[in-house]
């Protein structure tokens, strides 16, 4: 589930839960591809920056244009689902 927002140790931070194990990178994998389907972008534009073995993650989204991936974010970080 992607949605709300918590202040973390990079700043303000959206909200990504999964039930995937902390276990050889699959909560960390499983993290992206929910904030990769949340946003409507490609698996391959979510990219881990820091925290690989942290409860708090860093990722870079990249997408081509203005395709409303800053409303989107906005959207998810004020929805309050958790």
């Amino acid at each position: 589930m992607v949605g709300g927002h918590h202040s973390g140790p990079f700043g303000a931070a959206l909200v990504i839960s999964v039930a995937a194990p902390a276990v050889d990178g699959r909560a960390t994998e499983a993290a992206r591809r929910a904030l990769a389907a949340a946003l409507k972008v490609r698996r391959s534009a979510v990219v881990l920056r820091r925290g690989a073995a942290s409860r708090d993650k860093l990722f870079a989204v990249t997408s081509p244009g203005d395709d409303g991936l800053a409303s989107r974010i906005a959207e998810l970080r004020d929805s309050g689902a958790r």
